[in-house]
């Protein structure tokens, strides 16, 4: 039986998207709502103390902030092509493709892929850039 568990996440961002013919060519910020699901078989291990979970939340919440939440919360996200702004001491992270919630999420999931113990895999990911519109990936 493969169980689903998921676990929201937010962090606060900005980028720009160079190039764009509207107003998200400026640098702005989003407050991100991450939503990782993960599939798997709960543990049938009555001797363990994880016994019948799929995945500890802890290890969980411990994976994701670690590889995604903590280098990406208050980041600038920008893109190679973008200029850089020379006059500001902030968090930057420079990246070969165009910063939009779709390449966040692709970039997230190949950095989520392997990070899960063997018997859990990384089933789906959300990504909610605004209250109502969302990026979502299926694996």
């Amino acid at each position: 039986m493969k169980l689903r568990l998921t676990k929201e996440f937010s962090f606060d961002m900005a980028h720009a998207l160079t190039g764009y013919d509207g107003k998200c060519r400026n640098i702005h910020g989003h407050t991100y709502h991450l939503f990782v699901t993960v599939e798997g078989e709960p543990l049938d291990d009555q001797a363990s103390p994880k016994d019948g979970m799929v995945v500890d939340f802890n290890q969980l919440k411990q994976i994701v902030n670690d590889k995604i939440v903590e280098p990406f919360d208050h980041a600038l996200v920008l893109s190679r092509t973008t200029p850089l702004p020379t006059d500001m001491d902030t968090k930057l992270i420079i990246t070969d493709w165009q910063p939009t919630s779709e390449n966040l999420i692709i970039h997230f999931s190949k950095i989520l892929l392997t990070e899960f113990p063997e018997n859990v895999r990384l089933h789906s990911l959300k990504l909610y850039e605004t209250e109502t519109s969302c990026a979502e990936l299926i694996l």
